[in-house]
């Protein structure tokens, strides 16, 4: 990756830690994959299927393909057991359903493709279906006869019935439960795919969300015609960079911060590897300098703390925020924005940066810096600069997470058992994994604060709510009032560890927004030595509300006001440490 905050940020910051016993997912590298069964060298050197402008009947049979190959991919056993190389079977049939004429031919193709499998063994005990599920498998389209042919929907309906237990395209975390896709191949020679590997990319990333993606329920999309949408774009002409960007396109469907092509970020607009020395936020939808990443060169640029941009380069900010917005996947719009607003002024070269601020209107010719001399420190942070811990005043007591260290929770408790007011300021990402450490002295019970959802192997397309995870008690407690503030830059564990706070009797949380990303990511290998990622696993409150896309909803809405950032003054906190003091407070 080229940034080296969003290096940080997304392979650390995007993992949560499921349950008590286990660590990081991100750190779980998991052994090479395991050989495939049979060897298949037909198509190491390319797929032989040519970009092609597309009629419409094409796009809707090979729409068809693609489900049909993901649903033998993970029901078929002479598929899941590894007996058949999946990819280049595609390879194989797609030329015959891009040939022809009409959907009948299609599916009799198809029918063709899949009867030289093998028959299907009928199942001795056949798995069942879970009743009561919070997402069950969606495949009520397998039975449409009318739209496959009866041939067909007899075929995938065995297939289903006779399913296997096992998967082989799919792994899950031990005691974590997020899915693994490292048996997949990345195809790293090919750093500009051919039309078919394209093909493949779209069509393995489209069935790993309809089968392994907790949150596709909320995706607001219809993942079908995104199917067919993106089928055309696979099949034109593209250069290496044209198809990642395509797949960053399509990666921001399904709507979760989580999810991009992290591997390959230098292709996300606006390119280039330098940018203005300053800190961006977006405030009261205006672009706002809330700092400097270079202590010298900031300052010098001219620009003001405090100070709105309104065009870079002479295009103005709201123009290339519209333009930007598919190439910055998120959850919702102020994690985008967020993302956004540290990446508008890349680029080459300086660039005018016009604006108004507390004198006036400007314009300002800034010299763009190599990202690598940047302290981006605090690109990506709200909260105090300096200590970890502070007294405010002798009632009001700050911790922040962005530097709290795990073995010290006991002591920061004891230095704060005289005030009145615990503030855990989580307008960050976490250093370490406090949930448990620091949450337990919070508590006089134990305390149920999140349940989650898993794939179930043996029915793709399910998942299934795992039992409650519970804060239990730890000496010293506090029984002061805690105020937990979020943000836009509480993502993933900072949003799991806003939960898992909140249960402290009369918590109150303040702020706005967060990332609405949480749960364990998994990575996602696809052709072009390309990897994805997505939340992997759904994270809920006991009670069953969900946290994707939505976040952690504030008790107390607060956000910050161009005015109060150019007074210096961090209004969020104030206005959560009066809510809990019942009088007005000013940070000193």
């Amino acid at each position: 990756m080229q940034r080296p905050v969003l290096t940080k940020w997304f392979a650390i910051a995007c993992v949560v830690l499921a349950l008590p016993t286990f660590g990081c997912s991100d750190a779980q590298e998991l052994s090479a994959p395991p050989a495939a069964p049979t060897v298949d060298r037909d198509f190491d050197q390319g797929s032989r299927i040519d970009d092609a402008a597309l009629s419409r009947t094409q796009v809707e049979n090979l729409a068809l393909l693609g489900k049909v190959w993901g649903f033998a991919k993970y029901h078929h056993p002479a598929v899941v057991t590894g007996a058949r190389n999946w990819d280049y079977e595609l390879f194989r049939v797609a030329p015959l359903v891009l040939s022809a004429p009409d959907r009948a031919r299609a599916t009799a193709a198809m029918v063709t493709w899949l009867d030289a499998l093998g028959a299907i063994p009928a199942c001795r005990v056949c798995i069942t279906h879970p009743t009561g599920v919070p997402l069950p498998a969606d495949n009520a389209w397998i039975e449409d006869a009318i739209t496959l042919g009866p041939a067909l929907s007899d075929r995938l309906k065995s297939m289903h019935r006779n399913r296997p237990a096992s998967q082989r395209f799919v792994s899950f975390v031990p005691g974590v439960g997020n899915p693994e896709f490292f048996v997949e191949d990345r195809y790293a020679k090919f750093t500009a795919p051919d039309a078919g590997y394209r093909l493949l990319a779209l069509f393995r990333f489209w069935n790993i969300i309809t089968y392994w993606f907790p949150y596709r329920d909320v995706m607001n999309e219809d993942w079908n015609a995104v199917l067919a949408e993106y089928i055309p774009v696979m099949m034109r002409p593209l250069n290496g960079d044209a198809y990642r960007l395509a797949l960053i396109r399509l990666i921001g469907r399904i709507h979760d911060t989580h999810a991009n092509i992290w591997s390959d970020l230098r292709v996300q607009p606006p390119t280039g590897t330098a940018q203005a020395p300053l800190n961006l936020r977006f405030v009261e939808n205006r672009l706002v300098v809330t700092g400097y990443s270079h202590a010298t060169l900031g300052p010098a640029t001219g620009l003001k703390i405090g100070d709105e941009i309104q065009s870079i380069g002479g295009v103005s900010v709201a123009v290339l925020v519209d333009s930007l917005r598919p190439y910055f996947p998120a959850s919702n719009e102020p994690a985008r924005l967020r993302d956004m607003a540290n990446s508008l002024t890349r680029g080459t070269g300086p660039v005018t940066l016009a604006g108004v601020g507390a004198s006036g209107a400007f314009s300002f010719s800034v010299d763009r810096q190599p990202i690598g001399t940047l302290d981006r420190s605090r690109a990506f942070v709200n909260d105090l600069p300096g200590p970890t811990f502070r007294m405010l005043t002798d009632s009001v007591a700050y911790l922040k997470l962005s530097s709290v260290v795990a073995t010290s929770a006991a002591t920061y408790i004891e230095q704060a058992q005289r005030a009145r007011v615990l503030v855990i300021d989580i307008r960050n990402y976490p250093s370490q994994f406090v949930v448990f450490a620091l949450g337990g002295h919070l508590v006089g019970s134990p305390t149920p604060f999140a349940r989650f959802t898993v794939g179930d192997g043996s029915n793709p397309g399910a998942f299934l709510f795992t039992a409650p995870v519970s804060q239990t008690p730890r000496a010293p407690r506090f029984t002061g009032t805690v105020v937990i503030l979020v943000d836009e830059t509480s993502q993933s564990q900072a949003e799991y560890t806003a939960m898992a706070f909140r249960v402290a009797p009369g918590a109150i949380v303040v702020g706005s927004t967060t990332a609405g990303a949480d749960g364990n990511v998994s990575r996602i290998p696809l052709p072009g030595n390309v990897e994805g990622m997505i939340s992997g696993i759904g994270v809920f409150y006991p009670d069953g509300r969900p946290t994707q896309r939505i976040g952690i909803v504030p008790d107390l809405v607060v956000q910050p006001t161009v005015a109060g950032i150019r007074a210096g003054r961090d209004e969020v906190l104030e206005a959560g440490v009066s809510r809990a003091l019942g009088r007005a407070f000013r940070v000193p």
